[in-house]
């Protein structure tokens, strides 16, 4: 086969889903998650508005105004709290970013948040959902040395799925990291 053969299946094999669906299963680096986590909140809070991080967690509108990325690539089994060893290649890369904001902004809080697919009862999910962010808190702190006051760890199930199905979808089984500094009192 010669090289313009070659080219031409490379991009035929691009242009398939099933490859979009494998990039988008791929880590992101620690810049990449540095430059989503590292920006302004979309929305200002005055400092008579902050919250504590209790009300921080029940309210979408802060949530969603924080810098955020999901990580989709940790990829837990269906069921499953646990991050494999093989995985730890990929916390790395947020315990860089962490480590990196961290210091430009002594202050810098992150909020891990464990979402889960639709199926199951919704209090296994819950359960199941805070039993991953706390999953990766533990590592981040434990084998990575990010200090555990900058991290909390929240569960939100199957309350906001990236794809709404009630089948399983591999997408919605996630954490989502937000930097909550400038929300916080």
């Amino acid at each position: 086969m010669d090289r313009r053969h070659v080219l031409t299946g490379i991009a035929a094999l691009l242009a398939t889903p099933g490859l979009a669906f494998a990039q988008s299963r791929s880590a992101p680096t620690s810049d990449q998650i540095m430059r989503r986590l590292d920006v302004e909140p979309r929305r200002r809070v005055r400092p008579e508005e902050r919250v504590t991080i209790q009300e921080f967690r029940r309210r979408p509108d802060l949530r969603r105004a924080a810098p955020s990325i999901d990580i989709q690539a940790i990829n837990f089994e269906f069921g499953s709290a646990e991050i494999p060893r093989s995985e730890f290649r990929k916390v790395r890369e947020i315990a860089r970013a962490f480590d990196q904001i961290t210091r430009r902004r002594r202050r810098a809080r992150f909020l891990i948040e464990g979402h889960t697919d639709a199926v199951g009862s919704r209090e296994s999910n819950q359960a199941l959902s805070e039993r991953r962010a706390a999953s990766l808190k533990r590592l981040l702190v434990s084998e990575f040395g990010i200090p555990s006051r900058t991290l909390e760890a929240v569960g939100y199930g199957e309350d906001y799925l990236l794809v709404d199905t009630p089948y399983e979808d591999w997408r919605n089984r996630r954490v989502t990291i937000r930097r909550i500094d400038e929300f916080l009192r």
